[in-house]
C-alpha cells in the first residue's frame, strides 16, 4: 500500500466517515478541524438511500435510527399565527414520516460518526490549513498555528467556504452559483410549547420566512429563518455579527414569532447562516489533494441530500483508494467517475425542488404556468447502487 498518510480537513460528516473507512484500511489520518471541538448546533439533516446501506457497513445505523428526530408533523400559519393546514403525514425538514430516511441533527451524526471512526484518528482541534505546496512524494501542509507536516494525501472535507479548494484551485467565486436565498440556523428555549412538532411561517410574497421544530425531548427548538437574494451579498462568512444583522434586518417586519425568534438568536452559541449555493467544478482533484462533499460539489440545503453525498462520497473516496492500493491519481479518478452521474442528478434536485415552490406560489396566486415534468425524487436518491470494496 502507498499513500498511506492522510489528512483531513473538516469535522462535520464526510470527513469522520471517510476517516472510519480509511483506518479500516490500513491508513493513517489526520483531522484538521477549525473548531475548538466538536461544533454544536446545525439543521436537522436527511441520511437517505445509499447513505443509509454507508451507515449499516459501518454498524451505526441503528445508532442513528436511535437518535433521528422525532416528528410527528408540521403546521403551516399565518402572520398571526392562525393555522393554515397541517400534515401528520410528512414535514417541510424532513419529508415523509413513513419513509425509510432519518433525519438527524447534524451535531448528533457527526458525533456518532466521529465515535465509530475510533481513537485512531489523530484530531487537530483549534487549527486549520494556511498553505499547501505538493512534490512528488507527498504534500507539505502548513498550518495557520505554525507547525509543519508532510502527509501524503490531503482531502478538503471543509465545507462550502472550503479553504482546502481556495488554496489548490482557486477563489471560490468561481465555483459558487448562488441560488437566491439565505438561511439562519440556531437553537433556542422550547418556548411554544412544540410536541415533537415543527411550524412554518412564509412571509407574504416570498417563499422564505422562517420556522421552528421541537428537538432533545422537546427541551430546545431548532430555528430556520431566511430570506431570499436575487443576488449574492457582500460580507465575511466568518463575521456571525454581521450575518446576524443582515437576517434581522431582512426579517424585522416579519409576523407570527419572528420576532422573538430573532430575540434568541442574538446569545445562540450555535448560531449558523448561509447563502443557500452550490459547487460546481470540472475536477474534483489536483495533485494529491482530492475534494469530498460539500467543499467538491454542494447540492445546498434546498436538495435535501448534502448529508447522503458526503457519506456515500466518503464510502467511495476510501474505497477506491483501496482498490487502488494507494495510486491516488487512480483512485481519484475512479471516485470522480463512479460518482460524477449521482452528484449532478442530485444538484438537479434543488433546482427542482425551488420550481416546485415557485409552481405553488404562481398557483396560489392565481396564475399557474404551464405543467412542469418534476423530476421523481425518491428515484434520483436511490439511483446508485454501492460497490463493495
Amino acid at each position: 500500500m502507498e499513500n498511506t498518510s492522510v489528512l483531513i480537513s473538516g469535522a462535520s460528516v464526510g470527513g469522520p466517515a471517510l476517516a472510519y473507512w480509511l483506518t479500516r484500511y490500513g491508513f493513517d489520518v489526520t483531522i484538521v478541524e477549525v473548531s475548538d471541538g466538536p461544533r454544536p448546533g446545525g439543521q436537522a439533516i436527511d441520511v437517505r438511500g445509499p447513505a443509509l446501506e454507508v451507515a449499516a457497513r459501518m454498524g451505526v445505523l441503528d445508532e442513528i435510527r436511535a437518535a433521528r428526530v422525532r416528528m410527528r408533523g408540521m403546521s403551516m400559519v399565518d402572520a398571526d399565527g392562525n393555522e393554515l393546514f397541517r400534515s401528520e403525514e410528512r414535514t417541510i425538514t424532513g419529508g415523509d414520516l413513513d419513509s425509510p430516511d432519518v433525519e438527524i441533527l447534524r451535531d448528533d451524526l457527526s458525533a456518532i460518526l466521529a465515535e465509530a471512526a475510533g481513537d485512531g484518528v489523530e484530531y487537530l482541534y483549534g487549527d486549520s490549513i494556511a498553505g499547501l505546496e505538493q512534490h512528488a512524494d507527498g504534500v507539505r501542509v502548513y498550518f495557520a498555528s505554525g507547525a509543519q507536516r508532510d502527509f501524503d494525501l490531503v482531502v478538503g472535507a471543509d465545507g462550502l467556504h472550503s479553504n482546502t479548494r481556495r488554496l489548490v484551485f482557486g477563489p471560490e467565486d468561481r465555483f459558487i452559483r448562488h441560488l437566491g436565498t439565505y438561511l439562519g440556523v440556531w437553537t433556542a428555549p422550547n418556548f411554544l410549547g412544540l410536541d415533537e412538532w415543527q411550524v412554518f411561517h412564509q412571509v407574504p410574497g416570498s417563499s422564505w420566512g422562517g420556522g421552528v421544530m421541537s428537538v432533545r425531548e422537546n427541551r430546545e427548538m431548532r430555528v430556520y429563518l431566511g430570506f431570499e437574494s436575487a443576488e449574492p451579498i457582500s460580507y465575511d462568512y466568518r463575521d456571525t455579527a454581521v450575518q446576524r444583522r443582515l437576517l434581522a434586518e431582512h426579517l424585522a417586519e416579519g409576523g407570527w414569532e419572528l420576532p422573538r425568534l430573532l430575540e434568541t438568536m442574538k446569545d445562540a452559541p450555535d448560531f449558523h447562516f448561509d447563502a443557500m449555493a452550490q459547487v460546481h467544478m470540472e475536477s474534483w482533484s489536483s495533485g494529491r489533494v482530492v475534494l469530498l462533499g460539500d467543499a467538491g460539489y454542494c447540492g445546498s440545503p434546498l436538495s435535501g441530500q448534502g448529508t447522503t453525498m458526503a457519506m456515500v462520497g466518503a464510502y467511495v473516496l476510501a474505497g477506491e483508494l483501496k482498490a487502488a492500493n494507494g495510486d491516488h491519481r487512480k483512485a481519484f479518478a475512479a471516485y470522480e467517475s463512479e460518482l460524477r452521474d449521482y452528484v449532478a442528478a442530485n444538484q438537479e434536485l434543488a433546482l427542482t425542488n425551488k420550481a416546485r415552490v415557485e409552481a405553488q406560489q404562481a398557483a396560489d396566486a392565481g396564475h399557474p404556468d404551464e405543467a412542469i415534468d418534476f423530476q421523481d425524487f425518491g428515484e434520483i436518491v436511490n439511483s446508485l447502487v454501492l460497490r463493495s470494496y
